[in-house]
């Protein structure tokens, strides 16, 4: 493996400046999100199936494979890549991964359910990964197991709590669900007041497994008239990349947010790519499609080609789907957050 690395970094040694990963649309990807495992140690019930199917471990890639990957991906052109999941310290190589992709010009930054932060934030802090989203959805511990099907809520919030203290960028991402959590969005925002975080509230999305229903997406201008009954708040600027539309209640240390994937789609400004941990890679969240990258990277073939055609055939918006919510996708924690 380690042979077919050095084969790889080499022919590309001395190339000039590629050109930008751009599609038909004119948008360049700069982008990449990147599922270093599967598995996860909670079992939320939007994001995992009762009974997940797990890629085989010989389908998977190794610490070689990923990181000749990433770096490819960079070679390219990616300046800023996101450490998703399951749940990325899961991975018992993760630190491996950090201080390799901390000696490369790239933005760094994580999504994590927050349980195991404080075994890893040290090293976090050195390695300059200073970016964190930590999912939770429910502020209320008895419903954090339902959702979750695990315990863990003190740990969550104590480690949200610490990495602030820590001088951490901490954005916490909720799933907004109705009849689950909507009754919350309130008690989130009223979090922000004393603590300089972002809350993001996402719109339910669909995904294998998690028992989509209209009914259960609470849309942006419903959260928006409930927070509004109890705060009034000011529409911030949003960076032209953003998925998050930023508002922020005048006084308060932190902000609040919502990510509006179904009702008002960001797909015209988008600049993401997805690298799986079985090294498929999607081109959009909402795609069927995976293109395998792995077979010909264990096969010595520079995937660039590859790469170029996913991205230059990229949808305008939600992958061509008229319908979403009725199309087949991998469960949430087998893409990534």
């Amino acid at each position: 493996m380690m042979g077919m690395k050095w084969l790889l970094s080499h022919r590309y040694q001395g190339d000039e400046m590629n050109e930008p990963l751009i599609d038909k649309h004119g948008r360049i990807h700069n982008y990449l999100r990147v599922s270093l495992i599967e598995k996860c140690n909670l079992r939320c019930r939007y994001c995992m199936p009762e009974n997940p199917d797990w890629t085989p471990k010989e389908e998977l890639c190794t610490t070689d494979e990923l990181l000749t990957l990433i770096d490819r991906f960079i070679e390219l052109g990616v300046v800023k890549v996101r450490l998703t999941g399951g749940e990325p310290l899961v991975r018992k190589d993760f630190n491996t991964i950090l201080e390799h992709l901390a000696g490369r010009d790239v933005e760094l930054s994580m999504t994590t359910n927050g349980i195991l932060i404080d075994r890893h934030i040290r090293n976090l802090k050195d390695h300059g990964l200073l970016k964190i989203n930590v999912s939770l959805d429910t502020l209320i511990p008895e419903r954090f197991a339902m959702i979750t099907r695990r315990t863990g809520f003190e740990k969550v919030i104590k480690n949200i709590k610490l990495l602030v203290d820590e001088g951490f960028e901490v954005k916490v991402n909720v799933v907004v669900m109705r009849n689950m959590n909507e009754d919350e969005l309130i008690d989130f925002v009223r979090w922000t007041k004393d603590l300089p975080i972002i809350i993001r509230f996402i719109e339910f999305m669909p995904f294998d497994g998690n028992r989509w229903d209209d009914d259960k997406m609470v849309p942006l201008a419903e959260m928006k008239e409930r927070i509004g009954e109890e705060f009034d708040f000011d529409k911030l600027t949003d960076g032209p990349h953003d998925t998050t539309k930023h508002y922020q209640v005048p006084g308060f240390a932190g902000q609040f947010g919502i990510i509006s994937s179904m009702t008002e789609h960001f797909c015209g400004s988008c600049n993401r790519i997805r690298l799986l941990a079985n090294g498929a890679m999607k081109n959009c969240l909402f795609s069927t499609d995976e293109t395998d990258l792995l077979t010909p990277l264990r096969n010595g073939e520079d995937p660039e080609p590859i790469i170029r055609q996913v991205i230059l055939e990229k949808k305008p918006s939600h992958a061509g789907r008229f319908n979403i919510a009725k199309q087949e996708n991998r469960s949430m924690v087998t893409i990534g957050g």
